[in-house]
């Protein structure tokens, strides 16, 4: 069975939001806590968390959503942020509050694999990593494997990563947990084609984007994501 990954941005509506990507098919969901400076993200993120950083959505303010997502659905909740957020906050007091609230796992898509190690998370690997690295975020990597399908930002493209075959390849080879892709993945057409290659994968632009029409809007578009993996 193929996994769906549905990024959404924490916010006053996310547990409603979340719950209508779950109706969707989503099987996963992705919660960004926003930050400042997101060198990961696009133009849509970026703007989608300096929106919740105005509305009030410091850390504290993001694991109440977290819980009440939590409240609303029973599939995997995964927090993403950056690591300057954990180290105001406190890795392990993050990792113990978040958890507590409901994560599944984390991602922090700034911290190296080899810097807090104690920090069980979601590891990410792009087509710029080399196999040692692959390998060594393989062995510590928490469920799954995310593939960064692009260098750069995240964001819609009109075509999957041609990097991605070569990077799933290299990803096999050094592990059997499930690789999930993205950055760019934003049409059914994207998802049928990553899953041909990858055992999931990570949509964020386009749900965030869809998600400012509304929960019903929302489930639609995963909807129509779902049926074409499943």
């Amino acid at each position: 069975m193929k996994a769906l990954v549905v990024y959404l941005m924490s916010g006053r509506t996310t547990p409603e939001l979340a719950e209508a990507a779950v109706e969707g098919g989503a099987d996963i969901v992705e919660l960004g806590f926003p930050f400042s400076d997101p060198l990961a993200d696009g133009p849509v993120i970026r703007r989608a968390a300096e929106r919740a950083l105005a509305d009030g959505m410091r850390t504290a303010a993001c694991l109440e959503c977290l819980a009440l997502t939590r409240e609303r659905v029973d599939v995997p909740l995964v927090p993403m942020t950056y690591a300057a957020l954990l180290e105001a906050y406190g890795y392990e007091r993050f990792d113990t509050d978040a958890r507590a609230a409901g994560a599944t796992s984390l991602i922090v898509a700034d911290l190296p694999v080899d810097e807090h190690p104690e920090l069980h998370r979601v590891q990410l690997v792009a087509p710029t990593s080399t196999d040692e690295r692959i390998a060594l975020a393989a062995r510590n990597t928490d469920g799954w494997l995310y593939l960064v399908t692009r260098t750069g930002t995240t964001g819609a493209h009109d075509g999957l990563s041609t990097a991605l075959a070569g990077l799933v390849e290299r990803a096999r080879s050094a592990t059997e947990s499930p690789l999930y892709a993205g950055f760019g993945i934003s049409t059914p057409e994207h998802a049928r084609d990553a899953v041909e290659l990858a055992d999931g994968i990570v949509v964020g632009t386009r749900a965030v984007e869809v998600a400012e029409d509304g929960p019903a809007a929302l489930r639609e578009y995963v909807r129509s994501l779902s049926t074409m993996i499943h």
